[in-house]
């Protein structure tokens, strides 16, 4: 079965005057659930972990000041977000669930987190409403875990994934690949494993050949025994931070090529949705929710 990480307080609503798109947290489950895609046993609810899980990652000084809320205001400035206890409570249950997910993709082939994708989370700093890098977090437990060895983190959001490859910049056990928008946020790109820069405005076709090259080589190469896809809807033409072309169709086939590559392959995959910001909420939920239709159909 499906397994999907899902917390009412991923939809955290903001203090007045912050506009960010926390509603489709809530709205993507509805609507899985209303058209049948998933049912309620699909679900489970994460918990705030045990903190340890953190500091395989993130430095200890830089995870107490986010706990008790005594970040330098420079750095807290950078995150865009007013933090508040119930935020940093948000970020450790998003960690939780895609820790969580990621057992759940070993014993099912595949689980998902509503939220996550917190890739422009550092090892000392958050930015661009990152704080904790779930991801991250969870790929070091699974190998400390001695549930995984070789990781690949397969970053396909617009924004390229700056903190993960930060974190991971000198750990041979997990590969960074991340295809991305050229002048798209961060302006100034940390170094990944693998980094493809897309010009404004590509489109489907270039988009996916270059996937469709480039991903089978690196799993040839790199031989990895779990994989997380950060599935960012944020690559559409009508996303209002993006700089990429991809229609609707092409971001599904998008999806479709990750998942039944790993599929084929017997890769263990988690995935966490990232960024999706259209100006119709219709849209982000749509695109959001062909993941979980290719899920349900490739792997149940």
């Amino acid at each position: 079965m499906l397994k999907i990480a899902y917390h009412p307080i991923y939809n955290h609503k903001l203090k007045k005057g912050h506009r960010f798109p926390m509603e489709k947290y809530d709205l993507l489950p509805q609507q899985l659930l209303h058209e049948g895609t998933c049912v309620l046993e699909n679900f489970f609810e994460p918990t705030v972990p045990n903190i340890k899980h953190f500091f395989s990652v993130h430095d200890s000084e830089y995870f107490h000041d986010l706990l008790n809320l005594t970040l330098p205001q420079k750095a807290a400035r950078k995150i865009g977000f007013p933090l508040s206890e119930e935020l940093i409570e948000r970020e450790m249950i998003i960690a939780d669930g895609t820790i969580k997910a990621s057992k759940f993709a070993i014993h099912n082939g595949i689980a998902m987190n509503i939220a996550g994708g917190t890739h422009h989370a550092f090892s000392n700093r958050g930015e661009a409403f990152c704080m904790l890098n779930d991801q991250a977090i969870a790929a070091k437990y699974l190998q400390n875990k001695d549930l995984a060895n070789k990781i690949l983190i397969v970053d396909l959001d617009v924004h390229q994934g700056n903190g993960t490859a930060e974190i991971f910049k000198n750990d041979t056990s997990v590969f960074t690949f991340s295809i991305h928008g050229k002048s798209n946020y961060p302006f100034v790109k940390e170094k990944s494993d693998l980094d493809i820069a897309l010009e404004n405005d590509t489109e489907d076709l270039q988009y996916l050949t270059i996937l469709k090259e480039i991903l089978p080589k690196i799993i040839r190469q790199e031989k990895p025994d779990f994989i997380y896809y950060l599935c960012g809807v944020d690559v559409l033409k009508t996303d209002k931070l993006g700089k990429l072309g991809l229609t609707i169709n092409g971001c599904k086939e998008r999806d479709k090529f990750v998942l039944q590559t790993c599929f084929d392959l017997k890769i263990p995959i988690m995935c966490s949705m990232g960024g999706g910001y259209s100006k119709n909420i219709s849209t982000i939920i749509n695109a959001h929710s062909n993941t979980y239709r290719l899920a349900q159909d490739i792997f149940f």
